[in-house]
């Protein structure tokens, strides 16, 4: 059988920011430019390369961002009024709040407090129902680009077996309310799930975000089935690796993502495209 083809997410995210920066370019000169802040808390080692990459993917299509970076000892209060400020502050559309944070600190209450207008990350609860009632607003980055990669790929939704292995509320959550609105049969397995291999073995499209290296093995895969690997991870050695054996998974998939190189460009990209559409929210820039 022929190896999968590749989804190639850095490529179909380059297609999108060229896209986003298209529209940014034509944006009226009388009007604030789309704005992000984010806002990270203490000295997290990833959170700041995924920062560092939201700012300078921003900086390249033209929206404006912020870096509020804030010290680790916080107070939940203190951040609140953070939130607050920006929420009243009419020259920012976006506010992404940078997780994971500080023990001491509760993001889901924090989560809350933003205004669900300026949610980008799409984990506000409103946002969350939004999606639910099949009247998406601002949608999670993660599984919204997955689907934009499937589209990408004709890869068809309609009747189609789609296991999510992850039931998160960032990526498994809202793929489900995602496939199920696509027409798709959705099984959403978690690290109870009975049987896990016999759900896999069904999926006509399979996405992995367990965050556990390797877990998804060629014998958990269909025969041509579609493989979508969210998971990032760092082994001992220094490499990242996805949640699924890409060399022996992709001797038995029709199409797979690799890692690094697919979901993850995917994510900042659609960032990018929840700030645009945030702020063509305040105001409509062919005005």
């Amino acid at each position: 059988m022929q190896e999968a083809f590749l989804i190639q997410g850095q490529t179909i995210a380059a297609n999108l920011r060229a896209s986003i920066k298209q529209q940014i370019d034509r944006w009226p000169q009388t009007l604030q430019r789309p704005r992000l802040v984010v806002i990270q808390v203490g000295e997290d080692p990833a959170s700041s390369v995924y920062v560092r990459n939201k700012v300078k993917a921003c900086e390249d299509v033209g929206i404006d961002s912020e870096h509020r970076h804030l010290e680790q000892s916080i107070t939940q209060l203190q951040l609140i009024a953070q939130i607050e400020q920006l929420n009243d502050d009419q020259s920012v559309h976006g506010i992404l709040l940078q997780l994971p944070l500080p023990k001491h600190l509760n993001a889901a209450a924090l989560i809350n407090r933003i205004n669900p207008d300026k949610d980008v990350d799409g984990f506000h609860p409103i946002n969350s129902g939004a999606l639910f009632a099949g009247q998406a607003r601002l949608v999670p980055c993660t599984p919204a680009g997955v689907m934009l990669m499937l589209e990408h790929c004709k890869v068809a939704l309609r009747g189609a077996d789609a296991v999510i292995v992850g039931a998160s509320n960032i990526v498994g959550k809202p793929q489900a309310m995602l496939m199920l609105a696509a027409g798709a049969t959705v099984t959403l397995c978690n690290s109870k799930t009975r049987d896990l291999h016999a759900h896999c073995m069904r999926a006509d499209i399979l996405v992995a975000a367990l965050g556990k290296p390797h877990f998804i093995s060629a014998d958990m895969i269909k025969p041509g089935a579609v493989v979508i690997d969210v998971g990032i991870n760092r082994l001992p050695t220094g490499k990242l690796c996805g949640d699924v054996d890409f060399d022996e998974v992709r001797k038995k998939a029709s199409w797979i993502t690799p890692v690094p190189g697919g979901v993850g460009p995917m994510t900042i990209a659609m960032l990018l495209a929840n700030t645009l559409k945030a702020a063509q929210g305040f105001v409509d820039p062919h005005c």
